[in-house]
């Protein structure tokens, strides 16, 4: 039961959105142009990846499992190099670029000034663009915030793993923008 009477039975974010939907309507569209733009060198993979991760240090159940099920329908891989990846993401087969921007992006949610310029060194090593690097940081302070949305309400999430996984290709197909919050 959340902390408010959000006025629907709806999990995780989209409660306190159909909640205040005008303040939805931004986060939104945030969430759009930071995940699914395709102007962006950034797989949608990736960027949902680094949601996921940053979700699950801030033990956020309910966006973890959402966007790790999004990294893993655009990734094409199993669920377990996924819950591989917050775990360990060194000790798994992803690039080393990626490696490098998740490593800024648990500074980032551990707090901005974690980053080091050592970090951001390395990520540029690796084949970082700045635009890259920036939208790490900019995905993993968003999280951090969704992730306080959605967790300082006390919002209910489904403890099925497989139903994030279910509903992962429908979420890519319809995006952050447009989509019928009640479904």
């Amino acid at each position: 039961m959340a902390h408010i009477n959000l006025g629907n039975d709806l999990p995780g974010i989209r409660g306190p959105m159909a909640f205040r939907p005008e303040t939805a309507k931004p986060l939104n569209e945030l969430a759009e142009i930071l995940l699914r733009d395709d102007n962006n060198t950034l797989t949608r993979g990736e960027r949902e990846l680094i949601g996921a991760y940053v979700s699950s240090r801030n033990d956020c159940f309910f966006c973890q499992n959402v966007h790790g099920a999004l990294a893993q329908h655009y990734i094409q891989c199993d669920m377990q190099l996924i819950e591989d990846i917050k775990i360990d993401f060194q000790s798994t087969p992803i690039s080393e670029k990626l490696k490098t921007l998740l490593t800024i992006a648990g500074s980032v949610q551990k707090g901005g000034k974690s980053v080091t310029k050592e970090q951001v060194n390395d990520a540029r090593t690796a084949g970082a663009t700045d635009r890259e690097i920036h939208d790490t940081v900019l995905i993993a302070a968003a999280f951090c915030m969704f992730n306080r949305y959605v967790d300082g309400l006390a919002t209910w999430a489904p403890t099925d793993k497989q139903v994030y996984v279910q509903r992962a290709k429908m979420r890519a197909e319809e995006g952050y923008i447009d989509f019928d919050l009640y479904k």
